[in-house]
């Protein structure tokens, strides 16, 4: 199959070595040298596949949104759920901080990526010289890419409906499969979508792209790379910005260590009270006690739920621990100049970056339980303030990887015990 473009300059998101990357043709990935961080992947699809897939899932996140998801009875009295059910309970129960954090993720940032990604590329479609403003719109869509958490909250809907089975008769509504359908299609959209070449074609062009004979005549102090849209290009100003996104241009993120550090402190600080305090209570013909994220999964293992156990446990206790212990060892490997397992760190730093929001499967949980089973004496569950402070550490942990940058670990390698390098531009 033919190529889809030229060769073109890329900077390394992981080691920051720069590298000129070849004519690819679609369905073909490109990956550092260094590092093996990818550089590049050419889906096999175009746009409009990427197009109808966006305005599918829009569709599909209206019905999600306006129909039951689940319904649950017992003693003759029957509730049901929807989307926003949950924040609204949380909001009557003073948790409104929390609530706005649910809708904002499993709503509000997907309505506005989806909407974005159609709008694009509806305008691609229509006209051969896009308007500037898609360059606002397509950047928004990029920064909301992980506070869009459908995935995740189709495995809080699981937990919730399997820790429910022991306590009232359970019904599905059209509501969760229209939300399994939407994961489905969102995950065929991020994987078939083209960003590099949509940004090629909405891209502001002040200057020309940086070609591998520029790199290799001008030297690779002179260049800057776009953390949002990965353009390499020369800095024209004192306080740059990028050609082609209009982003602000740095060398390394600005003050990524010590940010980065401020995050992880309050993020461990915030643990505690998260695992102190519960996270909701289950009171049953007037009795019941409060239960921790950790007391949870000691009911789940009581109760023989195995798999579930482990997903919980996995999701809402390992991950946010092994976030801040590989943040922490990132952020001291840098400050110590360490040359040892580089590529292992970057890695588990991508690792780390992609893992972060799949802690919030317990939040969802506890939201669409306390919507879900207010019976009164019969049996009712309580959301607990254990998990605002949950919620905050997995927010902040989340930022924490944010604003790290691994290229950091890759310089401070290089400053104190120079090494020879990889062949580059």
């Amino acid at each position: 199959m033919a190529a889809t473009r030229p060769e073109t300059v890329h900077e390394c998101k992981g080691c920051g070595l720069l590298q000129a990357v070849p004519a690819l043709s679609r369905g073909t990935t490109a990956r550092c040298v260094r590092c093996a961080t990818i550089l590049h992947r050419v889906p096999i699809s175009g746009f409009d596949q990427s197009m109808a897939l966006a305005i599918a899932a829009l569709v599909l996140l209206v019905v999600m949104s306006s129909t039951a998801m689940m319904s649950v009875s017992t003693s003759g009295i029957s509730h049901s759920a929807g989307l926003l059910s949950g924040p609204a309970e949380l909001a009557r129960r003073d948790m409104a901080e929390l609530g706005l954090v649910v809708t904002f993720v499993t709503l509000i940032a997907p309505a506005l990526r989806l909407g974005g990604i159609a709008y694009v590329l509806l305008n691609l479609r229509r006209t051969a010289t896009p308007a500037t403003h898609l360059v606002r719109v397509f950047a928004m869509t990029e920064k909301l890419r992980p506070w869009s958490m459908i995935e995740v909250f189709v495995f809080g809907i699981f937990v919730a409906y399997v820790k429910l089975g022991d306590l009232v008769h359970i019904t599905l509504d059209p509501g969760v499969y229209a939300l399994l359908a939407l994961t489905c299609v969102m995950i065929w959209l991020d994987i078939s979508l083209d960003r590099e070449e949509v940004w090629n074609r909405i891209g502001l062009r002040e200057n020309p792209p940086v070609t591998p004979l520029a790199v290799s005549q001008m030297g690779r102090q002179h260049l800057l790379a776009c953390e949002l849209c990965a353009l390499v290009c020369v800095p024209a100003h004192e306080h740059p910005h990028c050609p082609r996104c209009g982003s602000a241009l740095h060398e390394r993120k600005p003050d990524s260590v010590n940010r980065t550090w401020a995050l992880l402190i309050a993020s461990v600080v915030l643990y505690v009270p998260a695992n102190y305090y519960p996270v909701l209570t289950v009171v049953q013909l007037g009795s019941g006690q409060p239960s921790t994220i950790l007391g949870g999964v000691e009911e789940l293992l009581q109760a023989r739920m195995y798999p579930l156990a482990a997903l919980v446990f996995f999701a809402s206790i390992a991950v946010p621990m092994l976030k801040m212990l590989g943040l922490a060892f990132m952020l001291i490997s840098v400050q110590m100049g360490s040359g040892q397992w580089l590529r292992d760190r970057t890695k588990i730093f991508f690792i780390i970056h992609a893992i972060g929001r799949w802690s919030m499967i317990d939040i969802f949980m506890e939201s669409l339980l306390g919507a879900l089973v207010r019976f009164g004496a019969v049996v009712t569950i309580e959301p607990g303030i254990g998990a605002v402070a949950f919620c905050a550490v997995v927010i902040l942990t989340m930022f924490a990887a944010e604003t790290f940058d691994p290229r950091l670990m890759w310089d401070a390698a290089a400053r104190k015990q120079p090494a020879p390098q990889p062949r580059s531009l």
